[in-house]
């Protein structure tokens, strides 16, 4: 695995060193050992998987608030999403900044989001599939969201949006 850092510190999208052979590849997604030794978050709770019937469907911008922050870790693995995640650190010179890649099936990357940001999703294709580590367990109660179309973020979606959720469609914009 390789890790580089993005514009947001913190964050880093994770490559993978596949292997190839006559049978296809083979490659480590996670290791424990690699990420403490890059100063990440290595325990992990909970992994979800995210479906998305249609292309557009935007999915976000979530996070939890202390003391039920979390780390995300997240893959698409099938299809392709653009992956955002938002800087929402009180006092950082980043703050309400985003960064955005696409994952896929084909590149493997993966996005590392730090605690104490937001993040979210658009679905570059049909069924596609992205799968999630959490540092975390789910804990309503701590539980914030942004706008998707929020002004002052101003995040570039690579489509038009096809379908989102009302929870999602409700996010105050931010002041």
């Amino acid at each position: 695995m390789r890790f580089e850092p993005i514009p947001l510190p913190g964050g880093y999208l994770i490559h993978l060193d596949p292997r190839t052979d006559q049978r296809g590849t083979f490659a480590r997604a996670f290791c424990a050992h690699d990420f403490a030794a890059n100063g990440l978050e290595s325990v992990f709770v909970q992994a979800n998987v995210s479906t998305n019937t249609r292309a557009g469907t935007v999915r976000g911008m979530h996070f939890q608030r202390e003391p039920h922050a979390e780390v995300k870790l997240v893959r698409c693995t099938k299809g392709a999403i653009y992956d955002v995640i938002v800087d929402l650190r009180g006092g950082s010179p980043m703050q309400y900044r985003w960064f955005g890649a696409e994952l896929s099936e084909e590149n493997g990357l993966a996005m590392y989001v730090p605690k104490g940001f937001a993040h979210g999703y658009q679905a570059l294709t049909d069924g596609a599939i992205a799968f999630y580590m959490v540092s975390a367990f789910y804990a309503p109660q701590s539980e914030g969201g942004l706008r998707f179309d929020d002004p002052r973020l101003a995040i570039e979606w690579p489509r038009a949006v096809s379908e989102l959720s009302d929870k999602d469609a409700r996010w105050s914009l931010l002041a």
